[in-house]
């Protein structure tokens, strides 16, 4: 990647403030994650019911990008609109993912509110205003520290009164529940970073989770060999300090390199220290913006910018140790904070030097 090109980029993950100022680690993770098609398909391949999937075509799947999730309940849940083909008819699959620590029993209002919606926007973009509403097959994932009751998938569940007599007047409709919490481990089935995701889910609420983290991280042995490995690698990093208030960048080292290897253990003990340098130097500029910081930040800036390219180094001496040298001496003349975060992302995914300078 040419650094005109990284310059210009709109990375998602930078733009993010770090380990320390993460509003909805929950909900980052999980739209990283559902966002690959290959995550989706898995997950729903594994997870959709038989008699469902044979009615589908996932190889049509695709990702829509409307999220129908209101503001003041984004710290509760996160949500994907898939499209795919039913029968040979369009047909939407919506994923809605409750980060509570405990079940609410008016979601399925929120399903019906969030189903309304998206046939409200199918009417508006279809040119042919008679055409027929599609069928959207609402999923909820959940991870509370209680199971959600399995009698209570059904709207018709939580009314009261004579609703089997007057179910003509009724809405109603089920969902499809994937509660991780009645899950094993062994159970929790699709791609290695799906499998991943999903088991940090289902366990963060649990105070041994720190136990568990190697058996989980190993599974990201396969992922380190690819190019994206260091990317997945710190997207799982980003939320298991941002969920696990009490453990140390050291004591994930510890896990890292039981898990996976030395390497990675270097590599994200450098990388914690990274995001809280990031997540100050973030801090500081909207301080800065805010009328806090002015007249004080220059100096500190600079000394945060140090910490950047010590992280491009150390990035380098992993990836490309006979070129650091190289590349550090151009670095070195760069002075703009966005760009040098963006040279770091840069490196990750970089097959030779030529994709970072």
């Amino acid at each position: 990647m040419k650094l005109s090109k990284i310059c210009s980029m709109n990375n998602e993950n930078t733009s993010t403030s770090s380990m320390n100022d993460v509003s909805n680690p929950h909900d980052k993770l999980f739209r990283e994650t559902w966002s690959n098609l290959e995550n989706a398909r898995s997950f729903l391949h594994h997870y959709l019911p038989h008699d469902v999937l044979r009615l589908m075509d996932l190889d049509t799947l695709e990702i829509s990008k409307d999220s129908f999730v209101e503001k003041e309940l984004s710290d509760y849940y996160s949500d994907m609109l898939y499209k795919v083909m039913l029968s040979g008819k369009p047909g939407f699959v919506h994923v809605l993912f409750e980060h509570k620590s405990y079940y609410d029993k008016h979601v399925h209002l929120q399903i019906l509110e969030y189903m309304v919606k998206i046939w409200r926007l199918f009417i508006k973009q279809q040119k042919k205003k008679k055409e027929a509403l599609p069928i959207v097959i609402p999923l909820l994932i959940c991870h509370g520290k209680r199971s959600w009751p399995e009698d209570k998938v059904r709207l018709s569940s939580f009314l009261s009164g004579p609703v089997d007599e007057l179910s003509g007047y009724i809405p109603d409709f089920g969902f499809q529940l994937h509660d991780l919490t009645r899950f094993t481990d062994k159970d929790i089935k699709g791609t290695v970073m799906a499998r991943v995701v999903l088991l940090l889910f289902k366990h963060v609420f649990d105070p041994d989770l720190q136990k568990k983290l190697p058996a989980i991280l190993s599974l990201m042995k396969s992922l380190m060999e690819k190019e994206t490995g260091l990317q997945y690698l710190e997207t799982v990093l980003r939320y298991l300090f941002n969920t696990m208030d009490d453990i140390s960048a050291e004591a994930i080292r510890e896990v890292a390199e039981q898990a996976l290897s030395a390497k990675e253990g270097e590599y994200i003990m450098t990388l914690a220290e990274r995001l809280r340098k990031e997540g100050e130097i973030r801090g500081e500029i909207r301080g800065k913006l805010e009328g806090k910081l002015e007249g004080k930040l220059e100096g500190k800036l600079e000394g945060k910018l140090e910490g950047l390219m010590d992280a491009i180094e150390l990035g380098m001496i992993l990836k490309f140790p006979d070129q650091v040298d190289q590349v550090m001496a151009e670095v070195k003349k760069i002075k703009d904070l966005d760009t040098l975060i963006k040279i770091k992302e840069a490196i990750k995914t970089a097959k030779d030097v030529s994709e970072i300078l």
